[in-house]
C-alpha cells in the first residue's frame, strides 16, 4: 500500500510541477510562448511525459484556470471574513479582487481573456465561486427586500463590470496612478451600494 502511495505522490508532485513550469514561462515570456515542449525543457522531461498527465496544452491552461479562480476564491473569502457589515464586505471583496489581478496578473489574464488569445473555457464548479461569494453578500445587504435572481444577478454584473473594467485598462494600457485608481475603485464601489441601498 504504501507504494501506491509514493507513487500517486510521484504522480502528484510531477503534474504539480508541469503547472509551476507553465506558470513560470508565462510570466517570464507570456502567454503566447508557452509551449508543451518548453514546458518539458524547463522540468528535464521529454514531451511525451507531459501528455502523460495533460492530453494538451489547453488542459494545463484549464487547469491554471481552475487554480486561478480557487485562488480568487479564497483571497475574497478571506477579505469577506475581516467585515461584519454586508456593505464592508463588498468593498473588501472587490478590493482582493483588484490585488488579485495585478499580483497574479497572467492567471488572471487567462481567466479572463485579457490582453490575449484565449482558448473557451468550460465554466467551471471553481470559476462559479468568487460570483457566489459576491451575489451572497448581495443578497444580505438587500435583506428584507423581495428580490428575484435577475435583480441579484444584475448588481452582481454592475459591479463586476466596473472592477473589472477598471482592472482591463490597468492591465492592458496602465492607467493613472495606483493611489487614484484604488479611488476610483472605492468610488464605484461606494456608488453602487448606495443604489443597493437606497
Amino acid at each position: 500500500m504504501a507504494s501506491k502511495e509514493r507513487i500517486q505522490r510521484l504522480k502528484d508532485d510531477t503534474k504539480a510541477s508541469i503547472l509551476e513550469a507553465a506558470y513560470k514561462i508565462v510570466k517570464e515570456e507570456g502567454w503566447q510562448a508557452l509551449s508543451m515542449r518548453k514546458i518539458a525543457d524547463e522540468i528535464e522531461y521529454t514531451a511525451p511525459i507531459i501528455y502523460e498527465y495533460f492530453a494538451n496544452k489547453e488542459a494545463i491552461l484549464a487547469e491554471l484556470n481552475k487554480k486561478g479562480y480557487l485562488y480568487l476564491a479564497q483571497e475574497m473569502e478571506e477579505a469577506k471574513n475581516k467585515h461584519e457589515l454586508p456593505a464592508d464586505q463588498l468593498e473588501a471583496m472587490w478590493m482582493a479582487y483588484w490585488n488579485f489581478a495585478f499580483k497574479k496578473k497572467e492567471l488572471y489574464q487567462l481567466m479572463f481573456g485579457v490582453e490575449m488569445n484565449c482558448c473557451s473555457m468550460k465554466k467551471s464548479p471553481e470559476a462559479e465561486a468568487p460570483a457566489k461569494l459576491i451575489t451572497d453578500v448581495i443578497r444580505q445587504l438587500m435583506d428584507g427586500k423581495n428580490l428575484s435572481e435577475n435583480e441579484v444577478s444584475r448588481r452582481y454584473y454592475t459591479f463586476w463590470s466596473a472592477v473589472h473594467g477598471l482592472v482591463s485598462i490597468n492591465l492592458v494600457n496602465q492607467g493613472t496612478s495606483d493611489e487614484i485608481n484604488k479611488q476610483v475603485l472605492k468610488d464605484a464601489i461606494d456608488g453602487i451600494i448606495r443604489a443597493i441601498t437606497a
